[in-house]
C-alpha cells in the first residue's frame, strides 16, 4: 500500500494495530478522522489518553473503574457474599445487560491455557482463594465460556477450595459448548445465571 504521505502511513500503522482492524480498514478510519473537524479528533485522541492513564481495576473484584472500587462493588444494593467468576470485563457487561443477577464479580483476566503460555499465576486467581479461606464469601458461580480452557480454570479453582464450606455452581449449559459469555443473547444468559447448577454435578456430566 503507496502512501502519499508519511504521517497517514504512521496513522495507518498504528489504527491497524488494533484487533480485528486490518490495513484496508485503518486507512478508511483514518481518512475519515482526517477529514471531520479538528475538535473532534481531538476529543478523541484525549478519550484514549484518559482511558489509558486514568481507568484503574477495582481493587476487589478487578473489573474497570474510574475509582478504587468499581460501582459494583460499592452499591449497598449487591449482594457480596455471592461472586460470580468471568474471564474479563466484557462477561461482566454482558451479564450486567441481563439485570438478573444481583451478586458481585471476580474478573480472572484470562483462562489458565499451557498451549498459550498462561499459567494460574498469571491470573487473579489467588486473590479469589484469599477471599474464600478468609470466609467472605457464601457461593461461587464460575461464569468461565464452556470451552477446554475454561473447564480447566473452573476446575483448578475448585480443587482449590473444595475443602472450604463453600457453594459452588456453575452457569446453566444454556450457553453452547465452546460459546464465548459476550455473544449469547441477553434472555439465555440470565436464565443461565438464575438456573445455575451445582458445579459439581457438571463434573458428573463432563
Amino acid at each position: 500500500m503507496d502512501f502519499s504521505s508519511k504521517l497517514l502511513e504512521k496513522a495507518v500503522e498504528e489504527m491497524a494495530q488494533l484487533p480485528g482492524i486490518g490495513k484496508r480498514t485503518a486507512l478508511r478510519l483514518v481518512l475519515h478522522l482526517l477529514k471531520q473537524p479538528e475538535e473532534q479528533t481531538l476529543h478523541l485522541s484525549k478519550a484514549l489518553i484518559d482511558l489509558k492513564t486514568e481507568v484503574n481495576f477495582c481493587k476487589n473484584c478487578h473489573n474497570v473503574s474510574d475509582q478504587e472500587i468499581c460501582e459494583i462493588c460499592a452499591s449497598a444494593n449487591r449482594d457480596k457474599r455471592i461472586v460470580c467468576v468471568v474471564e474479563d470485563v466484557r462477561d461482566v457487561m454482558a451479564i450486567e445487560n441481563t439485570s438478573q443477577y444481583k451478586g458481585v464479580y471476580h474478573v480472572l483476566g484470562g483462562k489458565i491455557s499451557p498451549m498459550d503460555g498462561i499459567s494460574p499465576s498469571q491470573l487473579n486467581i489467588e486473590s479469589l482463594i484469599q477471599k474464600v479461606h478468609g470466609k467472605e464469601i457464601d457461593e461461587i458461580i464460575f461464569a468461565l465460556s464452556s470451552t477446554m480452557e475454561g473447564d480447566t480454570t473452573n476446575f483448578y479453582i475448585y480443587r482449590q477450595i473444595e475443602a472450604e464450606d463453600i457453594i459452588t455452581s456453575t452457569i446453566a449449559r444454556g450457553i453452547g459448548v465452546g460459546d464465548e459469555l459476550e455473544y449469547a443473547d441477553e434472555i439465555t444468559l440470565g436464565r443461565s445465571i438464575l438456573h445455575r447448577i451445582p458445579f459439581e454435578s457438571s463434573l458428573k456430566n463432563s
